[in-house]
């Protein structure tokens, strides 16, 4: 934006403490002038005592003196005010600089302000987290958009492989090549329509309306009951009418990664998947536990990555997921003023709990506190 060029805020703050001063001054003058010289006698009167000066007499010794004192005040002044102004106002120089250094790119700068907590420090504090926020979240899209374009890009050169292969050899099994090249279709929409649905969530763009998680709940498991059969999983639905704010889509679409991670990434045979909700507080409450192999904690922080896939996780048959799953939980979680708390299990498997706000929150402060704090909830068992 184009400004006409104007004072510096340095300038201004110099100029008002000089004014100030001044008036300071001319005050005190006019007070001396009010109360004391206007007792005086307009005469000059000698007498035994000797010579007692009149009001012009005092007035005409005392101008020159208050002259130079204004002129003092006024030189120290505009020096004093310039250096106090420029001590004041060296915290903001600082953010400033940081904030023209993220203007062009750069957002591993930080601030740093060292010193006693005052008006510019705590806004120092606060630009620095907004900096590692924004540089986490940029990063973060960056290798989004990087593991998107790759795993858009591997359907796709085995589409034009299979084509070509079908093309120098003219004999080759029609129906073969259609069910191959149907397969990989397949898995490029389902990677289409997951991004599709994370970037939905992480713009909130959608109508919230009254619903019930045990519902969802149970339509989800209804919808993965064959899954589990196939896999011999107990799959168990408990819970009471848990009233949330949100799109009943795209909380059903949550519930059922969840259910359907628990069931894929679970014991070969026998192990179970347990889903229940209840109202917790001022919190509605949903939580997906299931039995499998031991999780390292250091991996548990990835889950959430999009396309982090880690060797306990990476599938090949039928039901491979795009590596977008609980990235798709916690974005639309997210979106809905949530919390996602992803727990090892210490007989293996996982924990996923998920809180939502029984009414839409009231503000974006109290949305930033609960995201930064979170409440405490009880273990399920």
């Amino acid at each position: 934006m184009n400004r006409r060029p104007g004072l510096s805020a340095r300038l201004k703050l110099t100029v008002s403490y000089v004014g100030f001063l001044l008036l300071a001054g001319a005050l005190l003058l006019a007070v001396v002038w009010a109360f004391l010289l206007r007792y005086v006698p307009d005469t000059t009167q000698y007498g035994p005592g000797g010579f007692s000066p009149s009001r012009t007499d005092l007035t005409r010794a005392f101008t020159p003196a208050a002259v130079t004192a204004m002129i003092f005040l006024l030189v120290f002044g505009s020096l004093g005010g310039w250096v106090l102004a420029g001590r004041m106002l060296s915290p903001l120089t600082q953010i400033a600089e940081a904030a023209r250094s993220a203007a062009n790119g750069s957002l591993s700068h930080r601030i740093r302000m060292r010193g006693p907590r005052d008006e510019f420090r705590e806004l120092a504090d606060v630009f620095d987290t907004m900096l590692h926020r924004l540089e986490s979240h940029v990063a973060q899209q960056r290798r989004f958009a990087a593991n998107a374009s790759h795993e858009l890009r591997t359907p796709l050169a085995i589409s034009r492989t299979l084509l070509d292969v079908a093309r120098n050899d003219p004999a080759r099994d029609k129906g073969e090549l259609i069910e191959r090249l149907h397969t990989v279709n397949t898995r490029a929409i389902d990677l289409t329509e997951a991004l599709l649905l994370l970037s939905r969530g992480d713009s909130g763009s959608f109508t919230r309306e009254p619903v019930d998680l045990s519902l969802i709940a149970e339509e989800a498991a209804e919808t993965l009951l064959p899954l589990a059969e196939q896999r011999q999983i107990t799959l168990d639905v408990t819970g009471e009418r848990t009233p949330a704010v949100g799109s009943a889509e795209l909380l059903l679409r949550v519930v059922t990664n969840l259910v359907q991670n628990a069931i894929v990434h679970n014991l070969p045979i026998g192990g179970t998947v347990r889903v229940h909700t209840e109202s917790l507080y001022d919190a509605s409450v949903l939580w997906v536990e299931n039995t499998g192999a031991p999780l390292p904690p250091e991996l548990v922080p990835t889950l959430t990555e999009p396309f982090q896939r880690g060797t306990e996780r990476a599938r090949s048959d039928e039901h491979a997921g795009v590596g977008l799953g609980l990235a798709i939980v916690q974005s639309v979680v997210g979106a809905h003023d949530g919390t996602l708390t992803l727990t090892p299990r210490p007989d293996g498997g996982l924990l996923a709990l998920i809180r939502l706000p029984v009414t839409p929150r009231a503000s974006a402060s109290t949305k930033a506190t609960r995201w930064l704090t979170g409440d405490s909830v009880p273990s399920p068992d």
